[in-house]
């Protein structure tokens, strides 16, 4: 097997369109990247527009570029769900028939009962689906006093919990999620979320210590092949949470976009192989949710410039990949949940052919078939590699279903 390096990059929530299905999640028209842009008036995000942003289908809000540098296209969802496990286990080749539980009126007493007998507490606040920078704002001074944290949930399959780290205590607050997690695990239940938090009231703000307690992917992942086949699987940021840790041979704990594309050039200057694969959550957690438009604007022009400085770290046979798990139209104000839309598919590197459309794809599985594929692997999942369109001898380029 040839030694290889994958970079795969995740900015998550960057949705370019609304699925044919959207109109069944309540998300009919969204489009994450037309209409943040819209409504901030403008993006600049040259290093991405060289890569072919502007030219998938479905994109006008950056401007198609002539000749893009590598292969372009837009991944298709094809599992049921529009939720960060749903899209990062389709991505890694396993896809979910069926969409995990939620709870829209909060959780019942078969779930909340054996948490509060389990962990001592005395109760719990908010019980509802609600916005965590919004339930800490309303609620945050009542935790304090009552010592009992916030349970909040949303469209996803997810039981938050957030507590102030200082006065619950940060190692209280995973306990207490582990345990959720425990309880949870036979409802089907998708993640437990530890969301600690600091400061006082009217000026609370979240840390990074945030965990994710996920169910474990049902089936075997690309990554699971990968690390048997003894690549390394580094996941930078929140990937060892979503995967709960299945196919991942190291994690490098990350403090937001920045810091994550930091660890990223570190890995690309120091590192000899190994697929590397990191979320870029402030899309999603910062922006998107809050549905703050120019934020989410200004951090993609702040990873473009990221990404430029980047791949100057990249070697000959390097591959980059970069793509997104869900939508989250920061102009879809019926919610400030996901929105269920295709996401980009952008691929590069020195050794690459340039100028491959890669059309719209049927699954976002293609993308971990893809790098099977590159590490010689033969794909076993239900993707469609894409790496032979890409190849520096490939034939006649045409778009791939």
């Amino acid at each position: 097997m040839k030694t290889r390096r994958v970079f795969l990059i995740v900015c998550d929530s960057l949705g370019v369109g609304a699925l044919p299905d959207a109109e069944r999640f309540g998300d009919a028209g969204a489009h994450t990247l037309d209409h943040l842009v819209a409504a901030a008036g403008g993006i600049r995000v040259p290093t991405l527009a060289a890569l072919g942003l502007g030219n998938i289908e479905g994109v006008t809000a950056v401007p198609p570029t002539a000749t893009p540098r590598g292969g372009y296209g837009r991944c298709n969802e094809r599992s049921a769900g529009k939720d960060t496990s749903t899209g990062h286990w389709e991505m890694m080749g396993v896809t979910s028939e069926h969409e995990f539980p939620t709870y829209p009126d909060g959780f019942p007493p078969e779930i909340l009962e054996p948490f509060l007998a389990r962990t001592g507490l005395d109760g719990v606040l908010c019980n509802a689906p609600a916005s965590g920078t919004e339930v800490i704002a309303r609620l945050g001074r009542e935790h304090l006093s009552s010592g009992r944290p916030i349970v909040y949930t949303s469209a996803d399959s997810v039981f938050q919990v957030a507590a102030h780290a200082e006065h619950f205590g940060l190692e209280r607050l995973y306990e207490v999620c582990e345990i959720a997690r425990e309880i949870l695990t036979p409802f089907g239940v998708a993640r437990v979320i530890a969301r600690p938090f600091i400061g006082t009231d009217g000026a609370w703000e979240r840390t990074y210590d945030r965990r994710d307690y996920s169910l474990p992917p049902a089936g075997e992942t690309s990554l699971d092949r990968l690390a048997a086949a003894g690549v390394p699987v580094v996941g930078v940021g929140k990937i060892e949470d979503i995967f709960a840790g299945c196919g991942v041979t190291e994690s490098l704990h990350t403090e937001g976009n920045a810091d994550g594309m930091r660890v990223y050039r570190e890995l690309a200057e120091t590192r000899d192989s190994g697929l590397y694969f990191v979320n870029l959550v402030d899309f999603d957690m910062l922006y998107g949710h809050r549905r703050d438009a120019q934020g989410y604007r200004d951090a993609l022009e702040a990873f473009d410039a990221e990404l430029a400085a980047f791949a100057g770290a990249l070697r000959p046979d390097d591959v980059v990949v970069i793509t997104a798990d869900h939508g989250n139209d920061p102009t879809h104000v019926a919610t400030t949940d996901h929105t269920r839309e295709y996401v980009p598919l952008l691929v590069f590197g020195p050794g690459l052919r340039a100028d491959v459309s890669l059309g719209t794809r049927s699954s976002f599985a293609d993308v971990g078939a893809s790098i099977e594929d590159w590490f010689g692997l033969s794909p076993s999942g239900p993707g469609r590699s894409f790496a032979a369109e890409l190849a520096p001898d490939a034939g006649a380029r045409s778009p791939r279903a």
